[in-house]
């Protein structure tokens, strides 16, 4: 979600307000309710933006009494939903992960494409929670091999086999970089490597 998108006319309207106007009891309140109504239709962040503005604007009201007890079980709730969803992402990827060791292991390389595992090593293709798919990239890790035959002497051969794979995780916003649920995982030959910084994958031998 982007930030433009949290903004909507109560949170526009709060952030603007000068001191002047802080002194109406019934301003606060009128903001919470409308805070309240985000966060049950599911606009968790947008919610949380107003509770925390009302906190900084209105700190002795009960209003922001009460925003501030509210900010705590969002956070709670975030943090849940957070770890709910990375874990939902990483057993995904993990099913990826084996079926394509599965696939490398019976073909002698990583296939081509996701689509190649299906549908013997996948039922179906893979995608995130989000509906969005996991970009992937097979690679030969040594195009040149050396090659030594019976009597000793070296030799070089083209080697074609896709032995390395990427494989990647861009978030709720597909695209890289971000954080939360917005997070990217980076997976290399099985092994999971730190988020995705670059909006492509890493170099390539």
């Amino acid at each position: 979600m982007s930030p433009k998108s949290l903004f909507s006319l109560p949170v526009l309207l709060l952030l603007t307000l000068g001191c002047s106007n802080s002194d109406d009891p019934r301003l606060p309140a009128q903001l919470y309710e409308d805070a309240l109504q985000k966060n049950q239709a599911g606009q968790g962040d947008a919610a949380r933006l107003m509770m925390a503005e009302i906190v900084k604007q209105f700190p002795d009201s009960e209003a922001a009494t009460k925003a501030r007890k509210d900010l705590y079980q969002i956070d709670a709730l975030q943090k849940k939903e957070l770890s709910q969803r990375q874990q939902e992402v990483r057993t995904i990827m993990k099913r990826v992960i084996d079926a394509l060791s599965r696939y490398k292991t019976k073909k002698g390389e990583y296939p081509g494409n996701l689509l190649d595992l299906v549908p013997e090593y996948l039922e179906s293709p893979p995608l995130t929670p989000w509906g969005h798919p996991f970009p992937y990239r097979a690679f030969v890790g040594v195009p040149l091999e050396d090659v030594t035959d019976r009597r000793g002497r070296l030799s070089q051969r083209i080697n074609t086999k896709l032995d390395h794979y990427y494989l990647c995780c861009l978030g709720t916003d597909f695209e890289p970089g971000g954080f939360g649920l917005a997070a990217d995982i980076l997976v290399k030959d099985g092994e999971i490597l730190d988020s995705v910084k670059e909006k492509t994958f890493p170099a390539l031998p």
